[in-house]
């Protein structure tokens, strides 16, 4: 199995920003995209965004224009800008590695995690 590394996790005050990282440790499939999904305390995992090897990139409506995904290829890290952080985006964000051509935006499609950081937002 693949494995994936987060970092970049912390707390800061609304309206600041924070980047993320997603490291590919240990590849041992084909990797067709990597997605962020993000998991608030009581809530289901929910998905945030993707890049594909072709490096397309989306991200999901409400972080449009605040949140954008990167990746250096030399450094095997994904990476998750967010800008404009509010107090919703309060939650363990993942990373996760997934082959074939099925939804990005599933989390039951993706074969590796990382472990999670944390990200807190306050008022």
């Amino acid at each position: 199995q693949a494995q994936l590394a987060e970092s970049g996790g912390g707390r800061v005050q609304a309206g600041g920003s924070l980047r993320l990282s997603c490291m590919i440790l240990r590849r041992t499939f084909d990797i067709s995209a990597m997605g962020w999904f993000r998991q608030a305390s009581g809530k289901e995992r929910e998905f945030v965004g993707r890049i594909t090897t072709s490096g397309h990139t989306y991200v999901v409506e409400s972080v449009t224009g605040r949140f954008t995904i990167a990746r250096d290829n030399a450094k095997n890290t994904m990476y998750l800008q967010m800008n404009d952080l509010q107090p919703e985006a309060t939650s363990v964000y993942y990373c996760g590695a997934k082959r074939g051509v099925s939804s990005s935006a599933t989390p039951e499609n993706y074969e590796a995690w990382g472990q999670g950081t944390q990200v807190t937002v306050s008022s």
